[in-house]
């Protein structure tokens, strides 16, 4: 009975000194999110508009070549302007081939690879750019069709009688790939492929058969097309840096640079290390003896390799040609995988430009300080001619033939 009478004073002091509960003073910021109006309104992500906006890894699709301090902006143009004119050059290509050089305007939307526009674009954007080269009209079949204006039915014309005229120097050009090449023989398919790298026409497989002294065509068994050396030439086995070399020996000295290599700094003065890597350097491997004697990845195969490079490029109608072009030959010019990089080390000769994975090599001495060829074929004349009308309207061409 003790325990009962202490526990009940127990709980009745407990009720006597524990004060009332009441009410909390409101929080007016916690009666904001507790109401029942919607919140939507407020602003809980960052706008997409003030993210901070992630920068693409660099790949070599999209990393430049040349630095900044090392870009020549004239040769860098020059890749710009063929990016514009790409629709003109592969379309004019592609329409001369056609039966009455013209083409559907339905079917001509879908070749946008051989015609040379972006996928999904319109093609009547890209014939607008170009009012003097191509016109559409409507046919009989009531279709649009697409062809060429009666001004470049005229240029074309020009363009045939300045092939017809330079048809020996062509012969000549694709005598001497023959001459540096592997076993002496090309296979027709890429010649063609590189037509308008060389200033060849596009009948040439068909001009073949009139020089049986110079060329023959064997067909494999595959149906492969090859053309192959008859005879082989001394005069025309002599590369165009010997020819440098003999006029001026100082600048063909000069064009490459092979270093000795050396474990220790010689403290030399810049003469003496200018001689001694001439030693490595002299005397260069001719273009037109046999590569593929030489050991893969001596000195003397890569001085092989960088003179038959120079020696392609000096064939090449602009002096130029791109990663395409050149791993076209890859196999008939004992080409490695390493061509870039072998390039890139030899910058008083050779200028890169593009990308690392799309990129073109120029034959810096045969341009001048302004990026114009110093000595330009008959074909390159008129392409440039080309150009110009093409980036006429309708109008200025009258002017401009009254003005001149």
């Amino acid at each position: 009975m003790a325990w009962r009478l202490l526990l009940s004073k127990s709980t009745s002091s407990k009720t006597l000194t524990s004060p009332p509960l009441q009410n909390p003073t409101p929080n007016p910021l916690l009666s904001l999110f507790s109401s029942h109006f919607s919140t939507s309104f407020l602003v809980t992500k960052t706008p997409k508009k003030h993210k901070k906006k992630r920068e693409k890894p660099e790949s070599p699709r999209t990393r430049l070549v040349q630095h900044p301090s090392t870009r020549i902006p004239q040769f860098e143009s020059l890749l710009e302007r063929d990016s514009y004119f790409r629709f003109l050059t592969k379309s004019k290509q592609f329409l001369s081939q056609q039966p009455e050089r013209i083409l559907r305007l339905d079917d001509a939307g879908k070749l946008h690879q051989e015609l040379g526009f972006p996928r999904g674009r319109k093609i009547h954007r890209f014939l607008q750019r170009h009012p003097l080269i191509f016109q559409t009209y409507r046919h009989t079949d009531n279709k649009l069709w697409v062809g060429f204006t009666d001004f470049m039915e005229e240029l074309l014309e020009e363009e045939k009688e300045i092939m017809d005229s330079m048809e020996s120097d062509r012969v000549n050009k694709v005598r001497k790939l023959l001459m540096m090449s592997k076993n002496k023989r090309i296979p027709l398919s890429k010649i063609h492929h590189c037509r308008l790298l060389l200033g060849i026409p596009d009948d040439f497989r068909d001009r073949v058969a009139k020089y049986p002294d110079y060329f023959r065509i064997v067909v494999e068994g595959d149906g492969k097309r090859i053309l192959e050396l008859v005879n082989w030439d001394p005069s025309l086995a002599v590369s165009k840096l010997e020819k440098e070399f003999m006029v001026n020996e100082e600048k063909a000295k000069r064009a490459f640079k092979f270093p000795v290599k050396h474990g220790k700094d010689l403290d030399l003065e810049v003469e003496d290390t200018r001689r001694l890597n001439l030693l490595n350097t002299l005397p260069l491997v001719s273009p037109y003896s046999d590569g593929e004697r030489l050991e893969l990845w001596s000195l003397e195969a890569e001085k092989y390799r960088v003179g038959i490079l120079h020696e392609f490029l000096s064939l090449t109608l602009e002096k130029r040609a791109s990663i395409h072009h050149i791993v076209e030959f890859k196999e008939e010019l004992c080409l490695t995988k390493h061509t870039y990089d072998m390039l890139k080390k030899q910058p008083r000769t050779f200028y890169l430009a593009g990308t690392e994975m799309n990129w073109v090599v120029f034959l810096k001495d045969a341009y001048d300080e302004n990026g114009g060829l110093i000595d330009k074929d008959s074909q390159v004349i008129f392409n440039e001619k080309l150009y110009k009308y093409a980036q006429m309207k309708e109008g200025e061409l009258d002017s401009s033939v009254w003005k001149s």
